[in-house]
């Protein structure tokens, strides 16, 4: 029989044990090995060379902190059960499996608005079938569901052990070091209170504090980059351009899978989507960008070279919306420069926002010494949640890069 509680060694935590055979059978499976192919951050390569660690990483590393955190819990008094272990690690791990190709950006084009959350649900309830039933537990845990709270707030909440887990890889693979939060510390100041609710222990708040700085910085500094923004962007505005060609009768080379989401026309998920949804990866779409370069149609064709050449437009940042007449100035001049009449396909204002921390969605609760729990942003100790409460906005517009050699 074969051995299926394996160590596999991650750079980022070390060595992780696989501690029940159900978790292997499910990293086995070709649903889970398909995050293998599909890149973490996206085309974040492009600005940031060492960022080319895929979601199989991120699942793996995200279920060993849950494992981590489970045993911190269990000393605390707090009582889980095998099959609770189980449930949890399974939920985890499965968190990413409805990701598609590149990760956010091309979810909403190639599955019309179906989240990846929603695709994750529904391969996980295929898996169940073909498991005889062994993940239920995991599937309730995962919708909320499960009667014991704590559970789907380490899966999915403020504080849970998805983001403890990407902030610190992502920062490890780009190097930016802003975002190297001390996992283990924050695991270990984790607790349940009475009414079965995750609370952090109130010594610990300086490392929450900590931990939700180092995401603004991280979101600021590497997910909302300007180049960042603008590579995600024009993957979108590749995959749009290319379902709207189609739609004209216009043939494009491609792979099979990526060749029926073009064609597809919106409608409910069929069998035969999910099917394909779960061959397409990363791959499928550089080779068509590879591909669509040298298209008769300029959009596309612009478009592909910018990413397969890293030949990025420019881009221009600022905390305000830009005028109406930048704009425009900006799709005249690219229009007379390529000799089009559709440069506004290729001048953008791209918006990014984020709230570092909201007080109202699933607030982080602070147990103190007296038993009682306090919200994180009301807790006299604090030094910096006050002051990430707001929502701070970036406006990035980005167009052809030559027309700066125009006024030069």
């Amino acid at each position: 029989m074969q051995n299926k509680l394996k160590i596999i060694n991650d750079p980022v935590h070390g060595f992780i044990k696989i501690p029940h055979e159900i978790l292997f059978d499910i990293i086995e499976h070709p649903y889970f090995q398909r995050l293998r192919r599909i890149s973490q951050t996206g085309l974040l390569n492009l600005i940031f060379p060492g960022a080319t660690h895929t979601r199989f990483h991120h699942a793996i590393g995200a279920m060993h902190l849950m494992f981590t955190a489970l045993e911190t819990l269990k000393q605390k008094g707090v009582k889980i059960s095998d099959e609770e272990e189980k449930g949890a690690m399974l939920a985890i791990l499965m968190h990413d499996i409805g990701h598609g190709p590149f990760s956010h950006a091309l979810e909403s084009m190639l599955m019309d608005d179906w989240h990846h959350e929603n695709l994750s649900l529904l391969l996980m309830n295929r898996l169940n079938e073909m498991f005889d039933g062994q993940l239920s537990i995991a599937i309730e845990m995962f919708q909320g569901q499960y009667h014991r709270k704590f559970f789907n707030q380490l899966i999915s909440s403020q504080l849970d052990v998805d983001r403890l887990d990407y902030l610190k890889r992502d920062s490890f693979f780009t190097g930016v070091s802003e975002g190297n939060i001390n996992t283990q510390r924050i695991i270990s100041m984790m607790n349940v209170c009475e009414e079965g609710e995750l609370v952090i222990d109130a010594k610990g708040i300086y490392s929450i504090e900590n931990f939700l700085t180092a995401r603004m910085f991280m979101y600021w500094q590497v997910y909302y980059h300007k180049t960042s923004a603008l590579a995600e962007f024009i993957l979108v505005k590749i995959l749009e351009r290319a379902k709207y060609l189609v739609s004209k009768g216009i043939d494009l080379p491609a792979t099979e899978n990526l060749k029926y989401f073009l064609y597809r026309e919106k409608s409910a998920a069929t069998d035969e989507d999910v099917e394909r949804f779960t061959q397409l990866d990363d791959n499928d779409v550089i080779q068509a960008m590879k591909l669509w370069q040298n298209s008769d149609d300029f959009i596309l064709s612009y478009w592909c070279k910018c990413v397969i050449k890293r030949d990025l437009p420019k881009t221009i940042i600022s905390s305000h919306p830009f005028d109406k007449t930048l704009v425009e100035e900006k799709i005249k001049n690219t229009n007379e420069f390529f000799n089009i009449d559709n440069g506004a396909e290729l001048v953008h204002e791209i918006k990014r926002k984020l709230l570092p921390y909201n007080t109202k969605m699933q607030p982080i609760y602070l147990l103190q010494k007296n038993g009682t729990k306090i919200r994180l942003d009301e807790s006299e100790d604090q030094l910096l949640s006050g002051l990430i409460v707001n929502k701070t906005k970036r406006y990035i517009l980005t167009f052809p890069r030559d027309l700066s050699k125009i006024n030069s």
